[in-house]
């Protein structure tokens, strides 16, 4: 160990930084042969009760050395994760990361920046990403974002925004008790985090209402009007719409033009979460799909789905940073700024959002983009789109396979078609899993089981759609 000038010998750098740097580069090195030789691996395997066992161990009080604790990484952990850098992997809206990704890691791991503010150069990286995605998504000069976990943080952040522009500050000190009229709305299709931010923001999840959808899973623009008619007549206040840009289930866009024209007819704020699908409008033919976005009062979304940058790496972007400032800024004594020095700038990160202390999620996305460029994350968008148009004529064109929903982005959810759908589809699901070169999941779709196959994965081809309908098929002759 080093020894420190003025106390114990208390550091955590090692003694010998020449043998930590061999290991560091072997385990970088390892790291990239992962991604390179990912397909001679299975996308999901079953973890041993071995691996699990290992991994139930104590509180480790002594020290120990990071060659063992690799070694344990490599025989317990790194096969049996969920499998999404795999070209196999179809089963949820899962990024794939990429090589560039495991550098940003690691630079900011060296780094080890706090961006929840103060004069320094990461939160200047977080500021550039921010004029990049405002620029991106037509929003103003006025507009801000801020990184946090993921869409369901910047979800319950849209209706913590949305209540303090629609009740002024003083919310913030005096609670809902008085305001237990406020109504929000969101689609039949909306993801289930909508219904627990409306929980965790105070509202209750009674007070989000349920809007019917059309036969391409798109919300019911009339009925949405005539819930906040009837709402209006009976003294409730209609204050926050939530839009999908690209449902979970299906991938439906609903009407975004539409709802920003009843939001501003009816003065309630339009919050559109685009977890995944508001990063079409890097391809050129998936931002067309994503009219009126421009026109969202706020935006969800993840860089670490169609975006690949890794885990995690969630956005809330509004069209007025002033309304963040309103809802989330609490300046206290120890966070004063300061014209100059350390502790200068206005309106930190920890202003914009929930979180103080915060990780450089920026980097990794600053560097996704530096190194492959928008116009190349667009191409992977809209690849994983035709692959998705690919596998619904596959699908079209076998007697035995039936689609289950409208291809609105790069979902497809189908059926193997036999006398008992329900019972089949659900093992073909598992025996694909255990086989291991494909990994779609399912859902249900007007109370019918379906299998479901979301293509995220820039390293995703045509092959790879081949074995999965042929492995559908293979699997529902032998089980039906």
């Amino acid at each position: 160990m080093m020894h420190m000038a003025d106390g114990p010998d208390a550091t955590l750098d090692p003694a010998d930084w020449t043998q930590l740097r061999a290991l560091g580069h072997q385990i970088l090195d390892d790291m990239f042969d992962h991604l390179e030789d990912i397909r001679a691996r299975p996308v999901w395997q079953q973890m041993p009760d071995a691996a699990r066992a290992s991994l139930r161990a104590p509180l480790p009080r002594a020290p120990g050395s990071l060659a063992d604790a690799y070694r344990s990484l490599q025989d317990n952990v790194i096969p049996y994760t969920v499998g999404n850098p795999h070209p196999g992997f179809m089963g949820w809206v899962h990024g794939a990361g990429t090589p560039v990704g495991i550098v940003a890691e690691m630079i900011a791991g060296a780094l080890n920046a706090n961006v929840g503010g103060r004069n320094q150069a990461p939160v200047e990286v977080e500021r550039q990403v921010s004029q990049w995605m405002a620029a991106l998504f037509g929003f103003p000069d006025t507009a801000r974002g801020v990184f946090v976990t993921g869409t369901s943080i910047a979800n319950f952040m849209g209706v913590v925004v949305a209540r303090t522009q629609a009740l002024g500050r003083d919310v913030r000190a005096h609670g809902l008790a008085a305001h237990a009229d406020l109504r929000a709305y969101a689609s039949a299709e909306a993801h289930g985090c909508i219904a627990k931010a409306m929980d965790m923001a105070g509202f209750g999840t009674d007070a989000l209402r349920t809007v019917r959808v059309d036969a391409a899973g798109r919300m019911d623009v009339p009925d949405l009007a005539a819930q906040v008619a009837a709402d209006r007549r009976n003294g409730l206040r209609p204050f926050l719409v939530v839009a999908s840009a690209g449902t979970v289930n299906t991938g439906a866009i609903d009407p975004l033009a539409a709802l920003a024209d009843v939001a501003r007819e009816q003065g309630m704020w339009l919050h559109v979460d685009g977890a995944y699908g508001a990063l079409g409008m890097l391809a050129p033919d998936v931002a067309p799909l994503l009219d009126g976005i421009a026109r969202a009062d706020s935006l969800a979304f993840d860089f670490h789905k169609w975006g690949q940058v890794p885990y995690d790496a969630g956005y809330f972007l509004a069209r007025d940073g002033a309304h963040m400032l309103d809802a989330f800024a609490a300046p206290a004594a120890y966070l004063q700024r300061a014209s100059t020095g350390l502790a200068a700038g206005t309106a930190w990160p920890c202003d914009l959002g929930p979180d103080l202390s915060r990780g450089f999620r920026a980097l990794k996305t600053w560097l996704t983009f530096q190194v492959y460029g928008a116009d190349a994350i667009g191409s992977s968008i809209s690849a994983t789109c035709a692959l998705a148009r690919y596998l619904a004529g596959r699908v079209a064109a076998e007697p035995s396979l039936e689609l289950a929903a409208p291809v609105a982005l790069n979902i497809v959810c189908f059926r193997y078609v036999c006398a008992d759908p329900e019972r089949v589809n659900r093992e073909i699901v598992l025996a694909l899993y255990d086989e291991g070169r494909v990994a779609p999941s399912a859902t249900t779709l007007e109370g019918r089981y379906a299998i479901r196959a979301a293509i995220v994965n820039h390293r995703t081809c045509r092959a790879d759609i081949d074995a999965l309908v042929e492995a559908v098929l293979r699997a529902g002759r032998r089980l039906s």
